[in-house]
C-alpha cells in the first residue's frame, strides 16, 4: 500500500499501482468526471498514470490555472487527427498550447486556407463525439522511428529528443510524439473554435520547409469561448493595420519592399506632432538634439561590438570606394563618436544627446507586423553621458519622464521589467562580472527607491548592459516594449570616452541609453490600438471636417470657414464631393475625425457652425469664434 496526501491534507491509502482516475472515482464520481489531469508530487500527469509511491495528489479541474494549457494542447491533437483524416498524406509538425489557445503545423498535400476551417472543425466535433480514449505509452527511440518512418518531421523530433524514451499519445488511429499530459478522452473537448491559417517555417528556420499553421482556441465552458471570441472581434476592430488604412496613416507596397512603411500625409502629421511633443519635453529637461547619418562605416560597428553581436539582424554591408557601410540598426555608436569629438570637464556632465533617428533592422519576414515591427523605423533615442555619482539621479529622471508621458496619454496597463544578464550564458555579453553586478544592483536600487513595481527577467539585457524596460500589453494581445533605459559601462571603454575630473585626470563617463516613445512607429501602432483610432484632438491628423449640404448654396460660407480655421492653426478638410450628406458623415466617422461641421441654410444665415463630436449623435450650434476657441482649448489638453 502507498499513502496519498490530498489537497485538503487528508491521507488515503491505496494499493501501489492504482491509477489516479480510480482514486478520483473513489473520492467522488462527479469529481472524477470533471477532472482534466492531475498534479502528482507537483508534476502534471495524466489521470491514467499509476501511483507507485507515497505521493501528494491534486486533481486539476476546468477552472484551475493549469487546465487551459492542457485543454488546448489536447485540442491541438484533436485538430491534427481531423486534418490527417480529411487530407490523406498530411505530415504533422508540432502542436503546442500557446497563451490564448493552440496551433498545429502541417505539410498537407493540398493548400489550406481559412475557407477550409469549418470543414476541419466539423470533423473535430465528429471525433469528439466518438469519445476516443487517449492513451500514453513509451517507445524506444528506434521503435518510435519505425512507427513514424513516413513523417520526416516526427523523425527529426525523435532524433533530437533528449531521451531514448519517447512518449507517444494515441487516440483512435491517430498517434503523436508528445510529453503530455492530455485529457482522458476526446469527448472532453467541446468548446473550441478554429481561428486562422498562416504560414510558418519548420522549427522557425527560414531554410527549412514552409508549413501550414492552423490556430485555434479551446475553453472550459461555452460562455468562456463566446467571451473570448468577442474579445477577438474587438481586437480586429482595434488592429492598427485596419485603422491605419481607414484613417490614411501609412501604407506598404511590395514594390518598395517588405517591412518598409510609407507614411501618408495624415500619418506624417501624427509623427510630426509626436516628435514635437517629446522634443519639447526633452528640451525643457536639458537635452540637446542632434542629427546623425542613417548609415555608418562597418568599423564603427566593429568598435561598438554590434558587428560581432548583432550582425545577423543588420542589413548586409555595402562596398563603396574601398570602404564598407551598413544601414545602422541603432544610434549609440554615432553618439559615442559625437561625445568623443570634444574635451569635456566634469562640470559639463551630464551631457544629454537626443535624436529622432532612422534605423534599419533585417527582421524575418514572418515577424513583420504592420508598423509595430518593421525593417525601417524611427527611434526617440537619447544617450546621457554622466559621472558615477550622477547615475541614480539621471536614471530616476528618465523613469519620471516615462511616467509623465504615460500620464499624458492615459496609459495605465504597463509593467516595469528589470532586464538582466543570463548567468548561464555570460559569454554573449561584454564586460566582467563585477561591472555587471554593479550595474544590475544600481538599477535595482533605483527602482526600489522610486517605489516602482517591477519584475526581473534574466537573459533580456542588452549585450553591453542591463536595462529597465516598460512592457505593455497591446489591445490586440501583443506584449511589446515601449520605453527603455539602459546602463552601460562597456561602450565608453570601447570608444575610449573620457572627461576631465576635478583632479584634472581623464576618466570614463557612464552612458545611459534611453528611449521614451521608443520606436515612433511602434508607439503609433500601440496608440491607434489603445484608442481604436480615436486620437486626442491635439493629435488627430484632421481635427475638423467641413461638410456643405449643397455646394451651390453653401460653398462660399464653407470656404470662409476653412480660411478662419486655417488662420487659427486648426487642421481641417472640406468635403466638396457630390455625395449624399449621410455618406459624407459616415466617412468622417470611419476616419475618426473628432468634429464634423455640417453647413446648411441656418449656418449661412446666422453665421454659426453646427458641430457633431465623433461617436455622439447630438449636434451643437455655436458661433464660429466659440468653436475655434473650443478646438484651441482641446489642443492644450495633451490627453
Amino acid at each position: 500500500m502507498v499513502k496519498v496526501t490530498l489537497k485538503d491534507g487528508s491521507i488515503k491509502e491505496v494499493e501501489k499501482g492504482t491509477l489516479i482516475i480510480a482514486v478520483a472515482k473513489e473520492l467522488s464520481t462527479s469529481l472524477a468526471k470533471k477532472a482534466l489531469v492531475a498534479k502528482l508530487n507537483g508534476k502534471l500527469v495524466d489521470l491514467k498514470d499509476p501511483i507507485l509511491e507515497d505521493s501528494t495528489l491534486e486533481l486539476i479541474m476546468p477552472n484551475d490555472a493549469e487546465a487551459f494549457e492542457v485543454l488546448n494542447h489536447s485540442t491541438a491533437h484533436l485538430m491534427a487527427q481531423a486534418v490527417t483524416r480529411l487530407y490523406k498524406g498530411t505530415l504533422c509538425g508540432v502542436g503546442p498550447a500557446i497563451e490564448e489557445g493552440f496551433y498545429y503545423d502541417f505539410k498537407t498535400p493540398v493548400p489550406l486556407t481559412n475557407e477550409d476551417l469549418p470543414k476541419i472543425e466539423a470533423e473535430m466535433k465528429k471525433i469528439a463525439k466518438e469519445n476516443l480514449a487517449i492513451t500514453h505509452y513509451i517507445l524506444t527511440r528506434d521503435e518510435a522511428k519505425k512507427l513514424f518512418s513516413y513523417d520526416k518531421f516526427k523523425l527529426e523530433l525523435i532524433d533530437t529528443a533528449d531521451s531514448d524514451a519517447i512518449g507517444i499519445y494515441e487516440q483512435g488511429e491517430y498517434k503523436d510524439v508528445c510529453r503530455g499530459p492530455h485529457v482522458i478522452s476526446t469527448g472532453v473537448l467541446k468548446n473550441f473554435k478554429l481561428l486562422s491559417v498562416a504560414g510558418a517555417y519548420w522549427r522557425g528556420d527560414a531554410k527549412k520547409d514552409v508549413l501550414t499553421r492552423i490556430y485555434g482556441t479551446c475553453w472550459a465552458t461555452p460562455e468562456e469561448l463566446e467571451n473570448h471570441l468577442k474579445v477577438l472581434e474587438d481586437r480586429k476592430e482595434r488592429d492598427h493595420r485596419k485603422i491605419g488604412k481607414d484613417m490614411g496613416i501609412f501604407m506598404f507596397d511590395e514594390l518598395v519592399g517588405r517591412g518598409l512603411p510609407m507614411w501618408l500625409p495624415n500619418g506624417f502629421i501624427v509623427r510630426r506632432l509626436l516628435a514635437d511633443y517629446i522634443m519639447d519635453k526633452e528640451y525643457a529637461l536639458g537635452y540637446k538634439h542632434v542629427m546623425t547619418p542613417s548609415l555608418g562605416n562597418v568599423n564603427l560597428y566593429k568598435t561598438s561590438g554590434h558587428w560581432d553581436h548583432y550582425k545577423d539582424d543588420m542589413f548586409p554591408a555595402m562596398e563603396v570606394d574601398d570602404e564598407a557601410y551598413v544601414l545602422r540598426p541603432m544610434n549609440c555608436p554615432h553618439h559615442m563618436v559625437m561625445f568623443r569629438s570634444k574635451l569635456h570637464s566634469y562640470r559639463d556632465l551630464p551631457v544629454r544627446i537626443a535624436e529622432i533617428a532612422n534605423d534599419f533592422r533585417f527582421e524575418a519576414s514572418g515577424a513583420l507586423t504592420g508598423i509595430e515591427r518593421t525593417r525601417a523605423f524611427s527611434q526617440n533615442d537619447s544617450h546621457i553621458f554622466c559621472r558615477n555619482d550622477q547615475i541614480k539621479e539621471e536614471v530616476k529622471g528618465v523613469v519620471k519622464l516615462i511616467l509623465d508621458v504615460y500620464n499624458d496619454f492615459g496609459f495605465k496597463n504597463y509593467t516595469f521589467r528589470l532586464s538582466l544578464r543570463d548567468p548561464k550564458n555570460v559569454e554573449k555579453y561584454f564586460g566582467n562580472d563585477d561591472l555587471w553586478t554593479k550595474s544590475e544592483t544600481e538599477l535595482r536600487e533605483i527602482l526600489n527607491e522610486l517605489g516602482v513595481n517591477y519584475y526581473e527577467a534574466e537573459g533580456e539585457a542588452a549585450f553591453y548592459g542591463p536595462k529597465i524596460d516598460v512592457q505593455v500589453k497591446s489591445s490586440i494581445g501583443h506584449d511589446v516594449t515601449l520605453s527603455t533605459v539602459q546602463l552601460d559601462y562597456q561602450l565608453p571603454e570601447r570608444f575610449e570616452l573620457t572627461y576631465v575630473n576635478e583632479n584634472k585626470e581623464k576618466v570614463r563617463p557612464v552612458v545611459i541609453h534611453r528611449a521614451i516613445l521608443g520606436s515612433m512607429d511602434r508607439f503609433v501602432a500601440f496608440l491607434l490600438e489603445e484608442t481604436k483610432g480615436v486620437l486626442p484632438v491635439w493629435l488627430a491628423p484632421t481635427q475638423v471636417m467641413i461638410i456643405p449640404v449643397n455646394l451651390d448654396y453653401h460653398k462660399e460660407f464653407s470656404d470662409d470657414l476653412a480660411f478662419k480655421l486655417r488662420k487659427a492653426g486648426i487642421r481641417y478638410e472640406v468635403d466638396y464631393r457630390e455625395e449624399k450628406l449621410g455618406y459624407k458623415i459616415r466617412e468622417a466617422q470611419t476616419r475618426k475625425i473628432p468634429y464634423q461641421l455640417v453647413v446648411g441654410d441656418n449656418e449661412v444665415k446666422n453665421g454659426t457652425v453646427t458641430y457633431r463630436e465623433y461617436g455622439k449623435q447630438e449636434q451643437t450650434t455655436v458661433s464660429i469664434d466659440e468653436f475655434i476657441n473650443l478646438i484651441l482649448e482641446k489642443n492644450k489638453e495633451l490627453k
